[in-house]
């Protein structure tokens, strides 16, 4: 069996229509799961009341039975205890890896264990799982040179990947949160020139515009938490821009700062913020469609034209050959 897999593993044309297969039913799904999901708003916010109610049932019952409770969350006993023996925190941890987890969405103790397990477990599998390969499996006609430096680079990309995996979930939340931010200014703006203090215009704001970005109401709800304990209000509009880690949001914490402080007028400052965030959006449009063209002419010169040759001259070429 093992041989059979094997061998099929070093077949190119199976390979070949495996991944052709793999890559049409995943166009497929592309095309068709747009079709049948539903509102996942809704959905997530169901969701969400129903795990509320559970848990606070839960914890009604621990506080009858007079047990502690701790609302703070921990990581597993296994990651932790591996993270304390191997001193993660002294040789793998990183101050902006920690600011760069608040930044993707994970606050706390747990997600920075994890990130730091992460970050050990997954050179060593990546580098046994490649010399499983390079050695036992694949049989690579190789100098052994060529194949310790294949391992050495599969387990520095297993250090890194916990790295890209991070950057990634930062593009995302930032992009989320860049496209709706000039709709939240407007509607802080309108919040604030009605008469409602910075902290009911935040948290009505977080509770109208989680449609359009989840991260964004998220962010917004922290800020009126803090705006409400933190004896400097300063810190607040520090911590939303740290957070975040976009120069629009920093530009209006700035402010917001500054109105606290000096008492300058907070509505013309929201309102040309808002045009100018608006603007940015507009000019990033602008250059990813500017960029496209030339994006394009790679994949035109290696599918379309070749294609377009066979169209055209393929039945001059049967003709000829038809001829002679």
């Amino acid at each position: 069996m093992v041989e059979f897999l094997v061998s099929k593993l070093h077949d190119v044309r199976f390979m070949t229509m495996l991944l052709a297969a793999i890559a049409a039913s995943a166009t497929v799904y592309t095309l068709v799961m747009p079709l049948f999901a539903g509102e996942g708003l809704s959905k997530r916010m169901k969701a969400v009341a129903s795990e509320r109610e559970r848990i606070r049932q839960r914890e009604r019952e621990r506080l009858h039975k007079n047990e502690k409770v701790s609302l703070r969350q921990t990581p597993k006993q296994l990651v932790s205890k591996v993270v304390e023996d191997f001193n993660l925190t002294k040789w793998l941890a990183q101050e902006a890896a920690r600011d760069k987890l608040i930044m993707a969405g994970y606050r706390g103790q747990a997600p920075y264990i994890t990130f730091l397990f992460a970050r050990l477990v997954t050179p060593i599998v990546l580098f046994v799982g490649s010399l499983l390969y390079v050695f036992v499996i694949a049989h690579m006609d190789k100098p052994v040179p060529i194949k310790i430096g294949i391992c050495i680079g599969a387990a520095y990309l297993g250090l890194q990947a916990p790295m890209l995996f991070l950057k990634n979930a930062i593009s995302k939340r930032q992009l989320s949160i860049k496209r709706a931010f000039p709709d939240a200014l407007d509607l802080l703006l309108i919040c604030i020139e009605s008469g409602m203090s910075v902290e009911m215009a935040f948290r009505k704001v977080a509770t109208e515009i989680v449609g359009q970005s989840i991260a964004l109401s998220e962010e917004f709800t922290l800020t009126t938490a803090e705006l409400s304990y933190l004896q400097d209000r300063k810190v607040a509009y520090e911590n939303l821009a740290r957070r975040t880690g976009l120069d629009g949001v920093k530009s209006v914490c700035l402010a917001l700062q500054q109105a606290e402080r000096y008492g300058t007028p907070l509505g013309q400052s929201l309102r040309v913020m808002a045009q100018e965030n608006r603007d940015m959006r507009m000019t990033e449009a602008e250059k990813k469609a500017a960029a496209l063209p030339p994006k394009l002419t790679v994949p035109m010169i290696l599918f379309f034209l070749p294609v377009l040759f066979v169209v055209i001259l393929g039945p001059t070429g049967i003709k000829i050959t038809e001829m002679q």
